[in-house]
């Protein structure tokens, strides 16, 4: 394979190496000619243009899906496909005990019956261009972080206003890149109106579930199918409503029943959320130390709380399903993102290359007094303790499936929430609504209290709330008493009740009162974070340049950020564990692991049916040409990360062969460094999820209307 760039922790114990092709998370509108030479060379069919320029072009049916996940419409009925767990939150809220079709699945069966969801929104990128030099000119790189947040806030906003003009559908956003050294302005038109039109009951949506989450080899079918609705006038975004009619979409994605075989290019297109290649040794300390353990740690406690609670019941299954699967996703991730740092010396070989670039600024002076490695490394020291407790806290108290209480505590002290008219404070309220189908009595109770006892033990007492001095003085030390307290006594647990904010009871009430001594600890936090906050984003901007303008002959990428990103390979296998891996499970080995759940293994437990249909000896029009088997999942080494969920896999002529779901245990340390012999992207075959469409759901108008061929 040609090597075409240069990685920014692609090392050897003291020299940096050039990575292989299938490394990078590209910007399509200016995607590097040398990278498109490459993909040539690796069976990629398409001209330059077909990417990027056009209404034909493939850009055009990659979606962000909700702002988390990303998407590809499969029809020119506006059908799109993303995974299973990308839907997880829209198929639970229309689930109930009676009507559950996380257990069941959904499938519908006309128009009429696909369902709307609140807030859920799909984005289509209508352009993206370089605006560095603008901003350059108007001193942004002279700002501190605050004045640079507002600075861009206000100009996103000012050409919004602009662009609403000529298009009222049309949204920016501006973004950097290369940390901070440069900045894109990206274009985008949303559509509000997204149904749900078919899932997997979760038993295969979800097959494997903690298990196998991030292992090979897989076999879930990690799918689920929505629509785009329109305006039936304009044919353009519109808010829901039940006279909307599907999207007519210009471009949707050709769907191909060829497959792959070992070497076969495969090109993802999607919305990878967050890496950090550029980051220093320093940094990867930190994100180590400071931020992965705590994060692990921390939910730990939460999801074993939420498990017992949800196998008693299927009510409380029902409502914290998503929140488990949210907060287990990541636990494991950095459980497995630190093992990998450690047994790769990925620390000791990133200082390796910083020295490098030591020797690079030396000889040539670029950024000089102003790129300062030693400088760095204080820095990070100093805020590691604050760092820390960061993460502790909002683990603890900030992330979502964090209990009710404090997230009313804190959504009072965000003052977002009052009513009422400001000149007549007497008269200004807050009031909840009654969520009580989205949490659970005893289950957020004894999960804060167990999350209570374990920030105390973790975090040093100066980062510590105020209320641990009232659970020894008036609790005896018993967190559950002074939880049991905090739901029985405050106002803030009535539900449907104006609360009026300007009463004297109001503010002695204990939910206010513990919502005030979390505010206040997170201010020491953050306080004693942006004492170094500016000159390490600096620093590390500095760092990314240098690297840039050393390598400058070469094509480098920028960190992930949610915005579209392509990147290519080829599907194959990996040694694991010294042996083949494979490059694609088949159904046989399905249905071995579902004879596991037959005998107790919880994550392997499907329904009869799914047995019965995937011991078939002929699966028709599905079966793959080469091997006679029915595929499940595959392999190839393309570059992903979080967000990525649900982006497409094409082959070289631009046709959908599978859906990114996950990467494998190997490849967690990819947010920060990539290993092209071992980072492994694992797809979903779309021949699995038109078999299961097909033979599970009969969902024979979805199968005619996509036209596989």
């Amino acid at each position: 394979m040609k090597k075409i760039l240069l990685s920014a922790l692609c090392l050897t114990a003291l020299l940096p190496q050039p990575a292989s092709a299938d490394e990078g998370m590209w910007t399509l509108y200016n995607l590097p000619n040398a990278v498109y030479e490459t993909m040539k060379q690796e069976n990629y069919e398409l001209p330059y243009g077909a990417l990027y320029e056009g209404d034909d072009a493939v850009k055009n049916c990659v979606v962000n899906f909700g702002g988390f996940c990303s998407g590809v419409v499969v029809s020119p009925d506006g059908l799109v496909f993303t995974n299973h767990h990308c839907g997880f939150e829209a198929i639970r809220s229309h689930s109930t005990v009676e009507h559950d079709y996380m257990l069941n699945g959904f499938v519908s069966n006309s128009y009429e019956e696909e369902l709307p969801n609140k807030g859920l929104f799909v984005s289509f990128m209508v352009e993206q261009k370089d605006i560095t030099l603008m901003l350059d000119s108007l001193g942004i790189n002279q700002m501190n972080s605050d004045r640079q947040y507002t600075f861009l806030d206000s100009l996103e906003n000012a050409m919004l206003k602009d662009i609403e003009k000529q298009d009222s559908t049309l949204r920016v956003e501006i973004k950097p890149f290369y940390e901070g050294n440069k900045y894109y302005l990206t274009t985008y038109r949303d559509y509000p109106d997204v149904r749900l039109v078919f899932a997997l009951p979760k038993s295969m949506g979800k097959f494997g579930g903690e298990t196998d989450n991030w292992m090979w080899p897989r076999q879930t079918c990690d799918f689920s199918v929505f629509r785009i609705y329109v305006d039936p006038k304009t044919g353009g975004p519109a808010k829901y409503s039940k006279d909307n009619v599907p999207m007519k979409p210009k471009k949707w994605a050709p769907v191909s029943l060829q497959g792959y075989v070992p070497g076969s290019f495969s090109m993802t297109i999607g919305y990878p959320g967050s890496t950090s290649r550029y980051l220093s040794s320093y940094g990867i300390r930190e994100r180590r130390d400071a931020q992965n353990t705590p994060m692990y740690q921390t939910r730990e406690v939460k999801q074993a709380v939420m498990l017992r609670h949800m196998r008693a019941s299927e009510a409380v299954r029902i409502k914290y399903d998503s929140k488990y699967a949210q907060s287990s996703n990541y636990w494991k991730n950095s459980i497995g993102m630190n093992k990998c740092i450690d047994s790769i010396g990925l620390i000791r070989q990133k200082a390796a290359f910083e020295q490098q670039i030591r020797h690079w600024q030396d000889s040539t002076g670029y950024l000089k007094d102003k790129l300062d490695f030693a400088l760095l490394d204080r820095l990070y020291q100093k805020r590691f303790a604050a760092m820390r407790a960061l993460t502790y806290y909002s683990e603890t108290f900030g992330r979502r499936g964090t209990d009710e209480m404090t997230r009313r505590a804190l959504r009072v002290q965000s003052g977002v929430i009052v009513n009422g008219d400001p000149k007549k404070p007497k008269k200004q309220y807050i009031e909840f609504k009654d969520n009580s189908d989205t949490w659970d009595y005893d289950t957020d109770r004894e999960m804060i209290a167990a999350l209570l006892k374990h920030y105390r033990e973790k975090v040093e007492i100066k980062y510590q709330p105020d209320f641990y001095n009232l659970i020894d003085h008036d609790f005896g030390g018993d967190y559950q008493k002074f939880v049991d307290h905090l739901y029985k006594k405050s106002m803030l647990m009535k539900s449907d009740k104006k609360i009026y904010i300007n009463k004297k009871s109001y503010h002695k009430d204990p939910g206010v009162r513990y919502g005030e001594s979390l505010i206040a600890v997170q201010a020491d936090i953050r306080a004693d974070l942006e004492a170094t906050y500016d000159s390490i984003a600096e620093q590390e901007r500095y760092l990314c340049a240098a690297k840039l303008r050393m390598e400058e002959d070469m094509p480098n990428y920028s960190d992930a950020n949610f915005t579209m990103r392509l990147s290519y390979g080829q599907v194959g296998e990996y040694l694991l564990a010294g042996q083949p891996s494979g490059y694609y499970t088949e159904a046989s080995s399905i249905v071995r692991k579902m004879e596991q759940g037959e005998r107790g293994v919880i994550d392997y437990e499907a329904e009869p049916i799914m047995k019965e249909l995937l011991s078939k000896q002929d699966f028709g029009k599905y079966t793959d040409k080469t091997t006679g088997k029915l595929h499940l999942c595959f392999l190839s080494n393309n570059d992903i990360t979080g967000g990525n969920s649900g982006s497409p896999m094409f082959n070289g002529k631009g046709e959908l062969i599978g859906l990114a779901f996950d990467g494998n245990w190997d490849s967690l340390s990819s947010d920060i460094f990539f290993d092209s012999q071992l980072a492994r992207c694992i797809g979903v075959d779309i021949r699995y999820v038109l078999y299961m469409m097909e033979a599970w759901g009969k969902a024979d108008r979805l199968i005619k209307e996509i036209g596989a061929k």
